[in-house]
């Protein structure tokens, strides 16, 4: 099985979260500037809330995936106020014809004074252990 992490994060938080999703699966946890460039079975794509939506680059990022390159999205993140973003990203993965897996991770992540530490040694293993589940 062929697996990719892709991630876009502003503060870090996402990046720490991709690269523990990326090391339990035995991938390469890449910002999402680096296209896929060969068929996955599997994107784990990590993203956040930024002024209530996705941010455009994530949008644009999804919006650009080829359907016959992508088997399935998994969505991850982090977000100091607003819960998952997959409605968000399934919309736009609804729009290309890529489907979305139903399971997804997500937890606090620390910003501007809220949820300092966050997310933390606990979180980083859930998500390694989320992304070990997914893959097989």
């Amino acid at each position: 099985m062929k697996i990719a992490v892709r991630y876009y994060t502003k503060t870090g938080n996402t990046k720490k979260l991709a690269e523990a999703v990326a090391d339990a699966v035995g991938a390469e946890a890449l910002p999402i500037s680096a296209p896929i460039t060969e068929r996955v079975d599997i994107l784990f794509l990590g993203n956040s809330y930024y002024a209530f939506s996705i941010d455009p680059e994530v949008r644009d990022f999804v919006r650009g995936l080829d359907k016959n390159m992508v088997g399935k999205i998994v969505n991850f993140g982090s977000a100091a106020l607003l819960n998952s973003t997959y409605k968000k990203v399934k919309a736009e993965a609804d729009r290309v014809g890529i489907p979305m897996d139903e399971r997804e991770f997500h937890c606090r992540g620390a910003f501007k004074g809220l949820h300092r530490g966050k997310p933390d040694a606990s979180d980083v293993k859930a998500a390694a252990e989320f992304a070990k589940k997914i893959a097989g």
